[in-house]
């Protein structure tokens, strides 16, 4: 099952990997060559102003980098949602309010047509077929994106709020602790 653009990933609770336990994962690219999203609830310490000093006014709070995933660590990806004042150029909708922007053009053009923005440090990538299998092995639960996920001002609850909206027993996986072995 190929994830759409703009959906979530929720990591099972039993995905083991460290670099993605108890994550939620923004997809912003996925056909038949691979998928690509970036970690909604992991942020790092180092200030958007640190590396990207003309952005940090737009950045919403926390105003720091989020790690967006494994690869590319150096490589910055944006996303913002939109204000209602227009849409920017070079824009990539993920939804009707949500969508990729070019942190190369000057943060000058979206002020005012955005109002919220995040900063993330790598990516999340999948090649051909790999997704998929993870999703139908259960590693991954689907579920749509909300506006306000991206940014939540709690990103440390923010895989547990998300599992609590899911209908049926996924809703469940919420309750569980950090360590299942105290259970």
């Amino acid at each position: 099952m190929q994830p759409a653009r703009g959906s979530l990933l929720i990591s099972s609770a039993t995905l083991q990997d460290p670099r993605f336990a108890r994550t939620l994962v923004l997809v912003l690219d996925s056909d038949d060559s691979g998928s690509l999203g970036v970690v909604l609830n992991r942020p790092a310490t180092t200030p958007v102003g640190e590396v990207l000093a003309s952005w940090s006014d737009l950045t919403s709070a926390p105003q720091v980098l989020f790690e967006g995933g494994p690869v590319e660590g150096n490589a910055a990806l944006a996303v913002a949602r939109l204000s209602g004042a227009g849409v920017p150029e070079a824009w990539q909708p993920l939804s009707a309010t949500l969508g990729i922007l070019d942190l190369d053009r000057p943060p000058e053009e979206y002020v005012g047509l955005i109002s919220a923005l995040r900063v993330y440090a790598g990516y999340a990538g999948w090649g051909p077929g790999q997704l998929d299998d993870e999703i139908d092995s259960g590693s991954w639960h689907l579920a749509p994106a909300e506006d306000h996920d991206l940014f939540s001002d709690d990103p440390g609850g923010l895989w547990r709020q998300v599992l609590r909206r899911q209908p049926g027993p996924v809703a469940m996986l919420s309750t569980l602790p950090e360590d299942a072995s105290l259970n």
